[in-house]
């Protein structure tokens, strides 16, 4: 592994039967599909030569319908399930070589898991709950508790310690799953459709919350989902599965923009894609030209572009230059620069969304793209904008459309 990589699934290969690295293994090894390998001998297919690393601090989000594997996946990272072939390793070591002791210990110690349903003992207060693994590990009250209240001040409950979980919502029951997670501060946070179980607006909120408590502590997430929305709100990467098998592994912009079947293509056809493609993805080299410039020189250095930038010595922009207005300018007799250059012109980071900029690009100019220091390091109209957007559209209506069965 290399040292950016904290979990990595080599050729993975999972039969659920009775004989599963009999003929099942040997069909499913030379291609055979999940259903016709079930029906040539009654063994079922979790998942076929799977492979995918996940770098440390990263949210890898597995994506997939009932059925495709990404659960059986996730469950033997943590040896929930033994593998039939192939490798597990999580943090240099192999996963299933461990047994016993060794292996319950680097459960305890290297991961949390949090499950779709909230799996709270209703006898015990909302901070024992928090601090159960704790417990198992042998850590004594006062620092369980400790750290109990700072996992539960990480989601919000820290006023509900002392509450039973049935005085608790079910999104605040699953705020408790998390914390009850955290509290061990482990390097792994496994969740197998945590917030499947949740009303959409209690869900958004959740991932909200996973999101601000991500930026934070920078923990390895492994994140199973069903719903492609999801995985592309939160996912640094996302791994799309199907019939046990990897369909496609990228960032949300590529899954979205570069979809590599029909299959894929069929779940992001019905995805707001501004709330997902960004800046950095279609920005281009931006124009400048000087504060002294004649209209005619601006115009040379504009180019085929809708405008130009005037920047200062540091390089940050401090006016724009539109086409349409120099021209019109230069056709009514004016040649300074100066006699049109917008100063209250807007900027905006490279890795913004679309839909965060529709109001700015909507006026019809360009838009200085800048650093977090506010130099200029591209622009962004509003043809670029819908240009991409018509191109990933017809990319998805040229695949043929794939059965999801």
């Amino acid at each position: 592994m290399s040292d950016d990589e904290i979990i990595r699934l080599e050729h993975v290969y999972k039969i659920f039967g009775p004989q599963p690295r009999g003929r099942a293994l040997t069909l499913a090894k030379s291609g055979m599909k999940k259903n016709d390998v079930q029906a040539a001998t009654d063994h079922v297919v979790g998942m076929t030569d799977v492979s995918f690393s996940v770098k440390r601090g990263e949210t890898f989000v597995i994506m997939g319908l009932s059925g495709s594997g990404k659960s059986t996946a996730i469950r033997t990272v943590n040896q929930l399930h033994d593998i039939t072939d192939g490798k597990v390793i999580v943090d240099g070591v192999d996963v299933h070589a461990l047994t016993g002791t060794a292996l319950q210990e680097f459960r305890r110690e290297k991961m949390g898991m949090v499950f779709q349903h909230f799996a709270l003992f209703p006898h015990r207060s909302v901070i024992d709950n928090t601090g159960y693994g704790l417990k198992v590990q042998g850590v004594e009250k006062a620092a369980r508790n400790e750290a109990s209240m700072n996992a539960l001040r990480l989601v919000g409950l820290e006023s509900f310690a002392n509450n039973n979980p049935r005085e608790l919502s079910g999104g605040m029951q699953q705020r408790v799953g998390l914390a009850r997670a955290l509290a061990a501060d482990p390097d792994i946070l496994l969740m197998d459709e945590a917030f499947s179980a949740l009303d959409p607006l209690i869900r958004r909120q959740m991932q909200d919350e996973m999101l601000d408590i991500q930026e934070q502590l920078h923990k390895t997430i492994l994140f199973i989902t069903h719903d492609l929305n999801e995985a592309l709100r939160i996912g640094d990467r996302v791994c799309i599965m199907k019939d046990g098998a990897v369909v496609q592994i990228g960032t949300p912009e590529e899954i979205l923009t570069q979809p590599a079947t029909g299959y894929v293509a069929e779940f992001v056809q019905d995805v707001d894609q501004g709330r997902v493609i960004d800046v950095k993805t279609i920005m281009v080299d931006a124009k400048t030209c000087s504060a002294d410039a004649t209209l005619g020189q601006a115009l040379d250095a504009i180019g085929d572009r809708f405008g130009a930038f005037v920047v200062d010595n540091d390089g940050k922009p401090t006016g724009l230059v539109s086409r349409e207005e120099a021209v019109a300018a230069l056709a009514a007799g004016s040649i300074d620069v100066s006699s049109v250059l917008i100063e209250d012109f807007d900027r905006t980071g490279a890795r913004t969304t679309f839909n965060d900029i529709y109001a700015e690009a909507g006026k019809g100019r360009s838009l200085a793209v800048c650093d977090e220091g506010g130099k200029l390091i591209g622009a962004i109209h509003l043809r670029d904008i819908m240009k991409e957007m018509g191109r990933v559209e017809r990319l998805i209506d040229g695949f043929e459309r794939e059965v999801f069965m």
